[in-house]
């Protein structure tokens, strides 16, 4: 068997360097939400504690994290609903920590939509701007054209209560990006959604962002919606952020045990003092002539198997101790074949550069 802490690399996956954000991106402009040292706390419960976090111009950038781990927080205060204790929010390089929200160039979509169930789809699109004392027909141009974006024409006299949920998510966006905010922020606005709808409005979600070119903060706890929709994601615990980076380096490279457990299923073991992971989908069964050539193998028993339709979940107990779920897809073994693995002893492999040496430590340097 090969020495897997010698094999193991690094955690990684940030793409930035260790210090305070960059005043400005490549093209020279300024980040379009700027975080300085934000701390905030309710009494003796701190919700966030020292933030520093960068967004640039045009991302679509995730804050995901459990309840309580401070993300929600941060997005309130980006949007001025909360002040913070100390630090700074930035927007487009503009100092706006004491500005109200009203004068921010920012917007904000709920969970629970807030629409007002008296007005008609049109009239809840046009409703900020008739606040604004926008010209009736200005007003109608836009909302239609909102409304086009969102994939809602011809919706206009509709009440919410005529809509699915779905679609009331999208009229409230509408409404959201109507007047072309610098940064829209989302609120778990999927959360009410069932799982295929849910998974519908996520590819429909980053569509629209693409085509408006406005700069998305989204708030959620859900990893695999924040791994399919992101460019970047700040992940979240006890009011810190662990890590930031593009999904997959999130995902290849997390930068400790946190991240590693809470974004996608993981293994997590320890070999020759050091803590590794591997996550299942890169771990082999070994069969007949497999010999595991190249791979880094250990032995074990199947201690439970989970089928799942297209693929195949196993738990293997490994003789140098700890376990390791392994996955496999169901190409050509049927739900009974699979559960006739249970308590056999088998070989599992995986390749050196899929494991990756962890760390217990809160990674607070990289998390710009």
């Amino acid at each position: 068997m090969e020495n897997t802490a010698a094999i193991s690399k690094e955690p990684g996956g940030q793409d930035e360097p260790a210090g305070a954000p960059s005043d400005r991106d490549p093209s020279g402009e300024p980040p379009d939400v700027r975080l300085i040292g934000l701390r905030k706390a309710y009494g003796e419960v701190v919700a966030v504690d020292g933030l520093d976090l960068a967004v640039a111009r045009g991302e679509f950038f995730t804050l995901l994290g459990p309840s309580g781990s401070g993300k929600t927080t941060t997005l309130r205060m980006i949007a001025g609903f909360e002040e913070p204790d100390t630090g700074k929010v930035e927007l487009a390089g503009r100092d706006v920590t004491g500005t109200p929200p009203y004068d921010r160039e920012v917007n904000t979509v709920f969970q629970d939509y807030a629409l007002f169930p008296h007005m008609s789809v049109g009239e809840n699109v046009q409703y900020g701007m008739r606040v604004q004392r926008v010209a009736k027909d200005e007003r109608r141009r836009r909302a239609a054209e909102a409304l086009d974006m969102v994939r809602l024409s011809g919706y206009e006299d509709r009440k919410p209560s005529e809509l699915s949920g779905g679609q009331r998510q999208r009229v409230a966006l509408a409404r959201a990006i109507v007047n072309r905010p610098r940064v829209l922020l989302l609120d778990e606005p999927l959360g009410a959604l069932d799982l295929k709808l849910r998974e519908q409005m996520q590819v429909e979600l980053k569509g629209i962002q693409g085509d408006v070119r406005i700069t998305f903060i989204y708030v959620t706890h859900d990893q695999d919606e924040a791994l399919t929709m992101s460019d970047r994601i700040a992940v979240f615990n006890d009011g810190r952020v662990q890590q930031v980076g593009r999904p997959a380096d999130v995902y290849e490279q997390p930068a400790n045990d946190f991240v590693t457990g809470f974004v996608g299923a993981s293994n997590l073991l320890e070999r020759d003092g050091a803590r590794i992971t591997v996550r299942p989908e890169k771990i082999r069964l070994l069969e007949g002539s497999d010999d595991g050539s190249g791979l880094h193998t250990e032995r074990g028993v199947i201690r439970d198997v989970a089928y799942a339709g297209m693929i195949t979940r196993y738990l293997v107990g490994l003789d140098a101790g700890g376990e390791v779920l392994v996955v496999r897809q169901n190409l050509e073994t049927s739900s009974a074949e699979a559960l006739e693995q249970r308590g056999r002893q088998v070989t599992v492999g995986w390749r050196p550069e899929h494991s990756v040496a962890v760390t217990e430590q809160t990674r607070t340097e990289d998390s710009q």
